[in-house]
């Protein structure tokens, strides 16, 4: 049950009527395959068809992912070739073959958690290149570090799509110790140290968006294709941090 839009709604206003174009986060977690396909049916008649597909994570009372439908990513990137092939998930074929989606898909710089070791979660990114991502957009991360490292291994294994760095500023004094938990990304000790010495949210904002902005200014300095930011919770700091840099 819900009580607002849902994403084609909101995909389709933003871009009809307001001309900025969209790229809908389509998941796996939550949907049935049928649902799923849906989705894909009525953002086609919408002309929206830029998408980035990613599994999801877990419901908060879950232990482990527990799925409705696709498993995987690449499962749900292998239902939306299949639907430009036109082919519906039941494998009927299509009358009418409207206009293919492109996608991008998630990588994760300091290993996805679910993955045994680098080497595996290498494999599957590449994988899902070789299937059709056009580009990657990584996890967030606060150490420029790991997503140079992270790129350079890619590009040996011949990953030679747009690799888009994802950015998020600290905003509460809590993150520093719930982001890595959740994300399971590092924070660099010289960052964390700082934020140790916030005693309000507002002291960690001001860390937050100074840690971004140098962050940022550095990835640009080192010609990155574009930038990601996850603005959940962090709109005005992401405001802040484009003024700066931008």
């Amino acid at each position: 049950e819900r009580h607002r839009p849902g994403t084609v709604a909101v995909a389709a206003a933003i871009q009809h009527k307001y001309g900025i174009p969209v790229v809908p986060h389509i998941l796996c977690s939550g949907f049935t395959r049928e649902e799923t396909e849906y989705v894909l049916i009525d953002l086609q008649f919408l002309g929206i068809t830029d998408l980035f597909l990613l599994r999801g994570d877990k419901a908060k009372h879950e232990k482990t992912y527990t799925p409705t439908g696709n498993v995987h990513a690449t499962d749900l990137q292998q239902q939306v070739n299949d639907f430009n092939r036109g082919f519906f998930a039941a494998g009927i074929p299509m009358t009418d073959i409207g206009e293919k989606f492109s996608y991008g898909m998630a990588c994760y710089p300091e290993k996805h958690e679910e993955a045994p070791n680098m080497e595996s979660d290498l494999y599957w990114a590449k994988q899902k290149v070789d299937n059709g991502a056009e580009y990657l957009v990584t996890q967030m991360f606060f150490d420029n570090k790991a997503y140079f490292e992270f790129v350079d291994k890619c590009r040996e294994i011949g990953i030679n799509v747009p690799i888009i760095p994802g950015i998020k500023p600290i905003t509460l004094c809590n993150q520093l110790n719930v982001l890595p938990k959740i994300f399971h990304t590092n924070i660099p000790e010289e960052f964390a140290r700082e934020l140790r010495k916030c005693t309000t949210d507002a002291q960690a904002t001001e860390v937050g968006v100074e840690w971004c902005t140098q962050q940022v200014k550095q990835l640009i300095a080192h010609g990155v294709p574009s930038i990601h930011f996850y603005t959940l919770m962090a709109t005005q700091s992401v405001r802040r941090v484009a003024q700066h840099v931008f």
